[in-house]
């Protein structure tokens, strides 16, 4: 590959550097690396990108520039031939509990115009698809029935304001209607006026528009175009085709209604007698009033009752006083209550907590007729602040918790009714990334869907392949920001990175391998060699071997830490394997060649006590008893998105941090914490 020139640095004296050359081929992957402490990032973030941002930010108009700050220039003689800079650094950038995954990447952002152009409202009540209708649309059902079925034109009669049916009724007989519909049977205008008109107010009535045969002869549809139009005009939008079966032939195998019945149609989003709300991008945001949850306002998490506080020990059951709060004389009658009768919805007060159903448990929360579940109990106590005991209680079971609207989606209920191939919104934010992928590449839209979303399913396809390449597959959309470990954000703003397609500039990056699985190392390469051939130049301060390896170049700075650091030991192209250099200041060569190495230690520290989790199943652990040895050091491994980070930040930390008093997020879900 052609290095079309070079980023040369001529003496960079920036921390320990020591006044050093380096030479930087352009448009290939370049990795920096040394002992930790030697330099490396003084070299690539302090001098390079400082470098690079700087004369940027220079290029900019002094307006631009006074928003900016200013940026003070390296200790370096000069650097030529640097491109713009974008260093994506190992760490946590945002600390945003609105911003997620979708967002950060984008891919969100494209879901929310997929499902405001394309998606399909649903009714919650009966699963019917919600629709404005037009003229057309009931033309389509009518001529969809074969010649001579009998067909009436009816329009929903809707008084107008201040105006009593009667009032109705003789204003449609000036304008010259001569029939309503009442309960099915047509009925002569003037006679319902003249005789009974309180009869009919709590009828079904229809102004009867129309009554022909169907024909597909132009003038027949003519006609009944102009029926539908004046039907939709009476209606305030509604109209309404009454199917009227023909007599049956003998030997007919044509296919007719068996009895009159009813098509509905409106102008207006409606049905099932509700009004939705038109799909539009905000309804699917939960940044904006319009899309988010009035109850979390977004947040996806209120401050509530925390089950964790009110059940601390889940391996108790009922009986045994698992509730927390139930305990002791004053309030063990709510406990009572629930144990007396127990047997008469055969609840089961001696299982622990943990084996309970969600239904078993949903029902100790809500309660029924038999007894007062944990939320009335919680009621009583606010409803008695004015006493400092309950105040005091109140306040030990409170905490963040998921919210009970919107089951932590943040989005507000009717932004569920909209769908794209089968699924909501949430349902997709909820999915890992690797079946997300899988949903993209099977979904099935008719002709005219498939033309207005081509070119978003091409985006949000090729950022959700990214993800996947850079080994986040097992991440979701819904997934915090904040949340994220170092390397999981640093290899999402590379993912973010490919998708903008960026040429002729600088990449700098800070170690992406870290948190990445050995396993995954290769499509971690594969990336940033994707990088590299869009036309940058990408360079990589890391320690991992293969990524090492996989450089065009590289650059070794030591040969030391501290002020026995900052010198350049080695740069150029890897030996091959095995192949010593004369150069042996490089303790990496050193490593890479097989000169030295680290041998496996001949005998372990032993150890006998230990804190074990019991029945660990936070999201993808599959009930699992795991004891973590006391005084020596313990290693959790196994690949990325296999349940480390469930297991001792959300189970183990959290879980000792409430036991020793403290306060944690919420805890992942256990059975019991014991020591030995």
């Amino acid at each position: 590959m052609s290095t079309k020139g070079s980023i040369v640095v001529k003496g960079a004296r920036v921390h320990n550097l020591k006044n050093i050359d380096v030479e930087i081929p352009r448009n290939q992957l370049v990795v920096v690396t040394g002992l930790s402490g030697s330099g490396k990032s003084s070299l690539a973030f302090d001098t390079i990108y400082a470098e690079g941002q700087r004369r940027y930010v220079e290029s900019l108009s002094s307006y631009a520039r006074q928003f900016l700050g200013r940026m003070s220039k390296p200790e370096v003689d000069y650097i030529k031939g640097i491109p713009p800079a974008i260093a994506i650094e190992q760490k946590v950038n945002t600390r945003n509990p609105r911003s997620t995954v979708g967002t950060s990447t984008e891919i969100y952002e494209y879901l929310k115009l997929l499902y405001a152009r394309i998606g399909i409202t649903y009714s919650p009540t009966s699963g019917a698809v919600v629709k404005k209708h037009e003229a057309q649309d009931v033309i389509n059902a009518a001529l969809s029935y074969p010649d001579g079925i009998k067909l009436m034109v009816l329009a929903p009669i809707v008084p107008e304001e201040n105006v009593k049916m009667l009032e109705q009724l003789q204003f449609f007989l000036q304008q010259g209607f001569s029939r309503v519909e009442v309960d099915g049977e047509t009925v002569m205008l003037q006679d319902i006026i003249k005789e009974q008109p309180k009869l009919i107010d709590k009828k079904r009535v229809f102004i009867l528009i129309d009554r022909l045969i169907v024909e597909h002869s132009q003038e027949a549809v003519s006609r009944l175009t102009d029926s539908v139009e004046t039907a939709f005009f009476e209606g305030k939008g509604a109209c309404v085709l009454k199917i009227i079966p023909a007599p049956l032939e003998a030997n007919s195998n044509v296919k007719k209604p068996k009895k009159d019945h009813y098509l509905h149609f409106s102008k207006s989003f409606e049905s099932d007698g509700m009004v939705f709300e038109i799909p539009t991008v905000h309804t699917f945001s939960f940044n904006s009033p319009l899309g988010a949850c009035p109850k979390c306002e977004g947040f996806g998490k209120v401050v509530g009752i925390d089950e964790d506080l009110v059940v601390p020990n889940k391996t108790l059951s009922i009986f045994q006083d698992a509730v927390a709060c139930w305990r002791g004389e004053s309030m063990a009658e709510w406990k009572m209550q629930l144990v007396h009768h127990a047997e008469a919805f055969n609840f089961p007060i001696h299982k622990p907590y943990f084996e309970l159903s969600d239904a078993q448990r949903e029902l100790l929360w809500s309660g029924n007729k038999y007894f007062e579940g944990l939320n009335a109990f919680f009621k009583f106590l606010e409803g008695n602040q004015y006493k400092i005991q309950y105040r005091v209680m109140l306040a030990r079971y409170r905490g963040k918790t998921v919210c009970p609207d919107c089951k932590g989606s943040r989005l507000k209920k009717e932004a569920t009714y909209v769908k794209v191939g089968g699924k909501s919104i949430n349902e997709l934010v909820l999915m890992p990334v690797d079946q997300l992928k899988l949903f993209f590449d099977t979904i099935k839209l008719d002709v005219q869907d498939a033309n207005i979303a081509k070119r978003l399913l091409i985006e949000i396809q090729s950022r959700i392949q990214f993800l996947n390449d850079v080994g986040l597959g097992y991440l979701t959309l819904n997934r915090l920001s904040n949340t994220l470990s170092g390397g999981e954000s640093q290899r999402i703003n590379l993912a973010t990175s490919l998708g903008s397609s960026l040429v002729g500039s600088l990449y700098i990056l800070d170690e992406p391998s870290i948190g990445l699985h050995s396993r995954d190392t290769y499509l971690l390469i594969k990336v940033l060699k994707q990088l590299r051939d869009l036309g940058n130049t990408v360079v990589v301060v890391e320690h991992d071997e293969e990524i090492m390896r996989a450089a065009d170049y590289l650059i070794d700075i030591g040969p030391e830490a501290g002020r026995m650091g900052g010198d350049v030991v080695f740069q150029g192209v890897i030996p091959p394997n095995g192949v010593h250099t004369k150069n042996n200041h490089s303790v990496t060569l050193q490593y890479l060649n097989g000169q030295q190495s680290i041998p496996t230690p001949l005998q372990r520290r032993k150890w006998n006590n230990f804190i074990e989790i019991i029945g660990a199943s936070e999201n993808n652990l599959k009930g699992i008893n795991v004891k973590f040895p006391l005084n020596v050091m313990t290693v959790v491994t196994g690949v990325s998105g296999s349940g480390k980070s469930s297991l001792v930040r959300n189970v183990f930390y959290a879980a000792l941090k409430k036991y020793y008093g403290g306060v944690a997020d919420k805890t992942g879900k256990f059975a019991d914490l014991q020591g030995s």
